[in-house]
Protein backbone atom coordinates (compact mmCIF):
# COMPACT_ATOMS: atom_id res chain seq x y z
CA UNK A 1 0.00 0.00 0.00
CA UNK A 2 2.42 2.64 -1.25
CA UNK A 3 -0.14 6.02 -0.89
CA UNK A 4 2.05 9.12 -0.76
CA UNK A 5 -0.79 10.85 1.30
CA UNK A 6 -0.67 7.77 3.93
CA UNK A 7 -1.10 10.06 7.65
CA UNK A 8 1.78 7.40 8.65
CA UNK A 9 4.23 9.43 5.97
CA UNK A 10 5.98 12.62 7.32
CA UNK A 11 9.96 12.87 6.87
CA UNK A 12 10.94 9.45 6.84
CA UNK A 13 12.04 9.67 3.34
CA UNK A 14 15.03 12.08 4.24
CA UNK A 15 16.52 9.59 6.86
CA UNK A 16 15.63 5.76 6.06
CA UNK A 17 15.34 5.66 2.04
CA UNK A 18 17.51 3.25 0.89
CA UNK A 19 18.73 1.94 4.46
CA UNK A 20 19.42 -1.38 5.11
CA UNK A 21 17.70 -3.19 7.74
CA UNK A 22 17.82 -6.06 10.32
CA UNK A 23 14.68 -7.88 11.61
CA UNK A 24 15.34 -8.83 15.13
CA UNK A 25 13.08 -9.09 17.98
CA UNK A 26 13.29 -6.08 20.94
CA UNK A 27 15.97 -5.69 23.58
CA UNK A 28 15.67 -3.12 26.27
CA UNK A 29 18.51 -0.32 26.05
CA UNK A 30 18.78 0.29 29.49
CA UNK A 31 15.80 0.75 32.69
CA UNK A 32 14.83 3.96 31.73
CA UNK A 33 15.17 3.28 28.01
CA UNK A 34 12.87 0.30 27.57
CA UNK A 35 10.89 0.97 24.24
CA UNK A 36 11.34 2.45 21.34
CA UNK A 37 8.23 3.38 18.59
CA UNK A 38 7.65 2.36 15.06
CA UNK A 39 8.78 5.82 12.66
CA UNK A 40 5.49 5.49 10.72
CA UNK A 41 2.54 3.87 13.20
CA UNK A 42 4.32 5.28 16.66
CA UNK A 43 3.49 1.30 17.37
CA UNK A 44 5.40 0.55 21.33
CA UNK A 45 8.34 -2.14 21.00
CA UNK A 46 8.64 -2.99 24.44
CA UNK A 47 9.15 -6.10 26.01
CA UNK A 48 5.83 -5.77 28.14
CA UNK A 49 2.37 -7.49 27.15
CA UNK A 50 0.29 -6.63 24.28
CA UNK A 51 3.74 -4.44 23.25
CA UNK A 52 5.83 -5.29 19.81
CA UNK A 53 8.17 -7.58 20.41
CA UNK A 54 9.89 -7.88 16.92
CA UNK A 55 10.06 -5.91 14.05
CA UNK A 56 12.74 -4.18 11.38
CA UNK A 57 15.22 -1.76 12.26
CA UNK A 58 18.14 0.15 11.44
CA UNK A 59 21.29 -1.52 11.66
CA UNK A 60 22.25 0.76 14.53
CA UNK A 61 19.13 0.08 16.70
CA UNK A 62 17.92 3.31 16.42
CA UNK A 63 15.22 3.70 14.11
CA UNK A 64 12.22 0.64 14.21
CA UNK A 65 9.55 -0.48 12.24
CA UNK A 66 6.66 -2.54 12.45
CA UNK A 67 6.16 -5.88 10.34
CA UNK A 68 3.25 -4.07 8.84
CA UNK A 69 4.77 -0.47 8.12
CA UNK A 70 7.42 -1.93 6.60
CA UNK A 71 5.23 -4.36 3.85
CA UNK A 72 3.44 -0.84 3.13
CA UNK A 73 6.09 1.20 2.70
CA UNK A 74 8.82 -1.36 1.35
CA UNK A 75 8.68 -0.76 -2.14
CA UNK A 76 8.39 3.22 -1.63
CA UNK A 77 11.26 3.33 0.37
CA UNK A 78 13.50 0.56 -1.23
CA UNK A 79 14.98 -0.74 1.77
CA UNK A 80 17.44 -3.60 2.12
CA UNK A 81 17.62 -6.21 4.43
CA UNK A 82 20.94 -7.10 5.97
CA UNK A 83 20.78 -10.68 5.72
CA UNK A 84 18.96 -10.94 2.16
CA UNK A 85 18.57 -14.93 3.07
CA UNK A 86 16.63 -14.33 6.56
CA UNK A 87 14.77 -11.51 5.08
CA UNK A 88 11.47 -13.17 6.26
CA UNK A 89 10.12 -12.83 9.71
CA UNK A 90 10.36 -16.37 11.63
CA UNK A 91 6.66 -15.92 12.16
CA UNK A 92 5.92 -16.05 8.28
CA UNK A 93 7.85 -18.39 7.82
Amino acid sequence: MENKNDWRLTNQMQYLDGKTLKYVSYEEYSKEWNHEHCEFCWGKFSKGENYLHEGYCSLDNYRWICSECYEDFKGMFAWKIENEENKTPPHSA
